[in-house]
């Protein structure tokens, strides 16, 4: 893997450490998150953070772990960092790092006091939410380690505060039960019980977000560390309290040994596509209804859009296939009316998207494609077949195939039925009603990959190599625009009429939609490099294509502020790095070079979510990283066109 490594410099300036964030699954929904200065920016992050009922209803257990080093003259030194709503940063324990590393995708911090070094890692338990926070006197000594517990227990989108209810404490051998929900368990347990109160996180003031909670501090753990080598820990955990997990050096140990055993799985050919086999299999997760897809840390939960785009970079690229033919079936069985399920973090079954099912036919095909299971295919092809035919007839909010030319077209009042839906006050920013060109690429491509399917497995494909030629012939008259590029929508309601009005328009806006029309592997066109450059000189950036060229009167060049800000910027200038995919493929039939797009994700890969592929970006330079640090379809997208060289 990559290495990922801040000597004092980084480590010891509070903007830079701050900002570079670093996270450890739990395989289940849950992590432990947070930055390389220790320092805690964003309400999610935590120690111990519990995933819930669903990937999304996550709830912050253990906060910090503070440690403080008592040396043998007495002098009592703290490692820890908090910012305070006073706006004071105390203590400054990033000013004593001398090192952190990111190695096999653990944290690792060294703070060095004169000759005295102390070594922190932490781990989780795959499968189980647990962490270890592992000590070790690396050289100096003897001294005392003090490690002060700052815990809550409430949701991890919001705040818990001093004026209400006190947090439950049972003792228990070696520490305490929380709330009865999650437990600490390590050597000298000391109980305490107050409030710190102004907790800020810097993060949430910029998102324009309530950026302050009151922390429980429930206790502290004391542990001697005599000679090089000696260790202290600390377990948290959540589940069954009473089945005590292993020693914290043996969790650390095995979750070393799993995320190496997960990179050598994917046989990756460079350090590049190791950590992105690593940053993948932070997304793919267990649940009781079998594996599931985390959209994005630390905040997102299982959106089946996102899902499916990332289906082949997180399964089929890293050796996952079995796992990834029972997530197909268990979203198969959530069509209803020819579309698939978006199960979304609310915890309700919603059908809401347009594309989300046409990347599930998407997802299939390539599924059977390369792994050559026929037998899948075979077996979800009766339920395929009804979502052509439940497009063909329509379905929910308008989606329907037009008689006329045989394109797909959807719609209803205040409705974003695209991946472009973000709302500002319940009012879609960019509806996108009509053909969208990346639905009807999509829809295209489902009708031939259903086809060859069907063929593959003895059936008759007639209807659906007619209903594909058909919308083939369609694309390629009504997308092309004047401009040099293709359409973004075509027979979208003209701004001045209501929905439903009778005058339409074509919308030409320059946007990343239509490289799905160039890239998917049954595209409806064939890419040419003039338009492609014309398209890289409008979107291009180095950490993928914009969602909108800056010379649009309505582009938003930073994804920042308030949510309303953010919201409306969000598909109206914003980098998207999961598009790099779509471009990389379709230069690659247009036979244009490559590599060189790779060199600004790849030195991202150490800026943002440490290892890992950030979410959206600011439209215009230096191209800052917003949104979730940690992005499913970013990271599947890239491991995808990489792995294909």
């Amino acid at each position: 893997m990559i290495d990922i490594t801040f000597g004092p410099q980084v480590c010891g300036e509070l903007t830079s450490a701050a900002t570079r964030e670093w996270l450890v699954p739990d395989g289940l929904g849950g992590y432990a998150m947070g930055t390389v200065a220790g320092l805690r920016t964003r309400r999610y992050h935590g120690l111990l953070v519990v995933a819930g009922e669903t990937p999304a209803s996550r709830r912050v257990g253990l906060a910090s772990l503070d440690p403080a080093v008592v040396l043998p003259s007495g002098a009592r030194v703290r490692l820890g960092a908090h910012e305070w709503a006073s706006g004071d940063v105390d203590p400054r324990g990033f000013e004593l790092l001398e090192r952190f590393d990111l190695a096999d995708g653990l944290p690792r911090w060294r703070w060095r006091i004169g000759d005295v070094v102390i070594e922190r890692e932490l781990a989780t338990v795959h499968g189980r939410p647990c962490v270890a926070v592992v000590h070790r006197l690396v050289t100096g000594g003897p001294v005392r380690l003090e490690l002060a517990a700052a815990c809550t227990w409430r949701d991890a989108h919001g705040e818990r505060r001093a004026d209400g209810p006190t947090p439950r404490m049972d003792p228990v051998a070696d520490g305490a039960v929380v709330e009865g929900c999650f437990r600490l368990a390590g050597p000298g347990w000391v109980p305490e019980g107050q409030w710190w109160l102004g907790a800020h996180h810097r993060e949430e003031a910029a998102r324009g977000l309530h950026p302050d909670e009151d922390l429980w501090y429930a206790g502290g753990f004391v542990g001697a560390l005599d000679r090089p080598g000696d260790t202290v820990s600390v377990l948290a955990w959540a589940g069954d309290l009473a089945a005590e997990p292993p020693p914290g050096p043996e969790v650390v140990a095995a979750a070393r040994a799993r995320n190496r055993a997960v990179v050598a799985a994917a046989q990756p050919v460079d350090p590049v596509e190791a950590t992105l086999v690593l940053a993948a299999d932070a997304f793919v997760i267990g649940t009781g209804r079998g594996p599931d897809v985390v959209a994005g840390y630390p905040w997102f939960g299982a959106w089946s859009r996102d899902t499916m785009i990332s289906y082949e970079g997180l399964f089929l690229c890293t050796g996952r296939a079995d796992e990834g033919r029972e997530l197909l079936r268990s979203y198969a069985a959530t069509l209803s009316e020819g579309m698939c399920a978006n199960t979304a973090d609310t915890g309700r079954v919603e059908y809401n998207t347009v594309d989300g099912t046409l990347w599930f036919l998407h997802a299939v095909s390539r599924h059977v494609t390369v792994t050559g299971d026929t037998d899948l295919g075979a077996e979800l092809l009766p339920g395929l077949r009804g979502v052509i035919d439940a497009h063909v007839a329509g379905t929910r909010f308008g989606i329907v195939v037009d008689p006329a030319d045989g394109l797909l077209t959807q719609g209803a009042p205040a409705v974003a039925l695209t991946w472009m839906d973000a709302r500002v006050y319940g009012v879609p920013v960019t509806p996108r009603a009509g053909k969208p060109v990346e639905v009807n690429a999509l829809w295209i491509n489902g009708l031939a990959g259903l086809a060859e399917l069907a063929e593959l497995v003895g059936q008759d494909a007639a209807e659906l190599w007619r209903l594909h030629d058909r919308a083939v012939s369609a694309f390629r008259e009504r997308f092309p625009a004047p401009t040099g590029w293709l359409h973004d929508v075509v027979d979208a309601p003209a701004p001045a009429y209501p929905l439903g009005g009778a005058a339409v328009h074509d919308d030409d806006l320059l946007r990343p939609n239509q490289l799905l029309a160039w890239s998917l592997p049954y595209a409806p066109l064939d890419p040419d490099e003039p338009t492609l450059r014309r398209v890289a000189a409008g979107l291009l950036t180095p950490l993928g294509p914009r969602s909108l060229a800056p010379d649009s009167p309505e582009f938003v060049g930073r994804h920042r502020g308030g949510p309303a800000e953010r919201d409306g910027a969000y598909h109206q200038g914003t980098v998207w790095p999961w598009l790099l995919g779509p471009f990389v493929d379709a230069s690659r039939r247009a036979k244009l070079p490559v590599d060189e797009l790779f060199v600004g994700i790849e030195a991202h890969l150490t800026e943002f979510g440490l290892g890992s592929v950030s979410e959206t970006a600011d439209g215009l330079p230096p191209h800052r990283a917003t949104g979730c640090p940690f992005q499913a379809w970013s990271v599947a997208e890239l491991l995808r066109v990489r792995r294909v060289r």
